[in-house]
């Protein structure tokens, strides 16, 4: 946890959600999409992280609010503009930084993606996609959409990073990410205030269940002491969990984690597909050479059966990526 005046900082997803998002995205695409992904995987994995890396390492202030949406501060999502340009002529741009616009920045990162596509422009393609990942998987951390982002007004400091990094980190080896093929989104719009809509009604939840869990137990049940006494904290200042605390919340949750990542998983190559479909389906075998493809073909094959037994490793030191 990193704290600039009086703002709160925090990692979405960790670098273990983020990277297993962008990574197992690519395997759920088609033919005419995967090879060119795949060839770029790494990359693609560790761009997934970058964002976070802009708003906190460069301090890109521009970066701060696209990566959340506090939805008390907007209201009901019915009553909300659909696109930035609307947000734009509605809100003033302080209230807009303050409350974030994680929803309509997906939305523009998706149409760059699209022009991107369209242009053939393959360098652009890499890495609009693999920022355009991040944060379809914020969008699906229940936290990055409620005003209490890490239980700051209940009491419950410290239980975004335990439910984004720490448990995943702890038991995503464990999940299934298989999700079957991309789909085409017929209104990009729309589903992303779906997404947001749907993940937001998960945050009370969480909040709840841990405040059940942790009701009467002592600190030393619930978080990691020093030999002094004190709560365990990581490099980033969040308070570590107990992992018997660990096991028994995230028991509690009834696989709400798994879920949320598979459903980002899923998001990120619909995304991803859709604006390859909309901007012609684009052929771009050409965009790499063919030896490379090549090369890479039987590790993606192996790789995505892999997948579809609800596996993905990450780097590989003998795959032959440029």
């Amino acid at each position: 946890m990193l704290v600039a005046g009086s703002i709160t900082l925090l990692f979405a997803w960790g670098a273990w959600g983020h990277q297993h998002i962008n990574r197992a995205a690519v395997f759920a695409l088609p033919e005419g999409l995967r090879p060119l992904f795949y060839n770029h995987i790494d990359f693609i994995t560790e761009e997934a992280v970058v964002p976070d890396l802009r708003k906190y390492s460069i301090n890109d202030r521009a970066e701060f609010p696209r990566h959340f949406i506090n939805m008390e501060s907007y209201g009901p999502v019915g009553s909300l503009p659909r696109t930035m340009q609307e947000a734009r002529a509605h809100y003033a741009d302080t209230f807009l930084t303050r409350a974030g616009i994680l929803p309509w920045y997906m939305q523009e990162m998706e149409e760059k993606l699209t022009k991107a596509f369209k242009a053939g422009r393959k360098a652009e393609i890499i890495f609009l996609a693999a920022d355009l990942g991040h944060y379809i998987g914020d969008a699906h951390m229940p936290l990055h959409t409620a005003l209490n982002h890490n239980g700051q007004l209940t009491g419950q400091q410290g239980i975004h990073a335990f439910w984004e990094a720490q448990l995943p980190e702890m038991f995503g080896e464990g999940y299934n990410l298989y999700t079957g093929d991309a789909k085409y989104i017929p209104d990009i719009e729309e589903e992303t205030w779906q997404i947001v809509d749907s993940t937001y009604r998960l945050a009370e939840v969480l909040l709840a269940a841990d405040r059940e869990l942790s009701a009467g137990l002592p600190q030393n049940k619930v978080f990691m002491m020093d030999s002094a006494g004190h709560i365990r904290t990581n490099q980033f200042g969040d308070l570590v969990h107990t992992p018997e605390y660990a096991r028994k919340f995230h028991e509690k949750l009834h696989g709400m984690i798994e879920s949320q990542l598979r459903k980002a998983i899923a998001k990120t190559a619909d995304f991803w597909y859709t604006a390859w479909v909309n901007a012609g389906k684009p052929v771009l075998s050409g965009l790499d050479p063919a030896e490379l493809t090549e090369r890479n073909r039987n590790n993606l094959q192996r790789d995505l059966k892999r997948w579809k037994a609800g596996k993905v490793d990450m780097f590989r030191p003998d795959k032959e990526f440029k």
